[in-house]
């Protein structure tokens, strides 16, 4: 099960959660609201959903012409 990172729309707060692919958004745990947004993981986002590094696209795959 992958670990997702969440932000209440609520409080504010920002939390990591294990959930499964087909579980629900959990309740925030500092405000127990059910309204939170999933945000992209750092290390998901780094490593590609395969744990390799992504060279598709975006910045560091060349496309935007600033990397060297």
């Amino acid at each position: 099960m992958p670990i997702y990172e969440y932000v209440c729309m609520s409080c504010e707060s920002h939390f990591e959660e294990l959930v499964g692919m087909s579980d629900p958004d959990p309740n925030c745990p500092d405000c127990g609201n059910a309204k939170v947004a999933k945000q992209f993981s750092m290390s998901f986002a780094a490593h590609g959903s395969a744990g390799q590094p992504s060279f598709g696209g975006g910045c560091c795959g060349g496309s935007c012409g600033s990397c060297g």
